[in-house]
């Protein structure tokens, strides 16, 4: 088998496998909706998944700058008292964003 047929049926074979992939949910759906542990783990698993991101990023934040993590808590402070007082998360994170982004800037300039 030469070089551009084997590169080629690798690369169809990767896309089958990609569009199988991200057609199973679709396929699947009628079954996932009936079962409780997928019903649980769709009011679970987004508000674990947005904490474990949002502490992935914080660790890394204040990890890159010397210095206490000022910046980031205050942040996490804003967004937590907006979206229990709004329960808006666009403008939780919107607004804690950018007081973190002019709170990293004071602390630089």
């Amino acid at each position: 088998m030469n070089d551009t047929r084997y590169v080629i049926s690798v690369i169809v074979a990767m896309g089958l496998v990609t569009f199988g992939l991200r057609a199973l949910p679709f396929l699947a759906a009628q079954w996932l909706q009936r079962h409780r542990f997928v019903q649980r783990l769709g009011q679970f698993l987004p508000l674990a998944i947005m904490t474990l991101l949002l502490l992935h990023s914080v660790v890394g934040s204040a990890r890159s700058h010397a210095g206490p993590p000022w910046a980031e808590a205050l942040s996490i402070t804003l967004v937590l008292g907006l979206q229990w007082w709004r329960g808006h998360a666009l403008l939780s994170i919107l607004l804690g964003t950018g007081l973190y982004v002019l709170l990293r800037q004071v602390a630089l300039g």
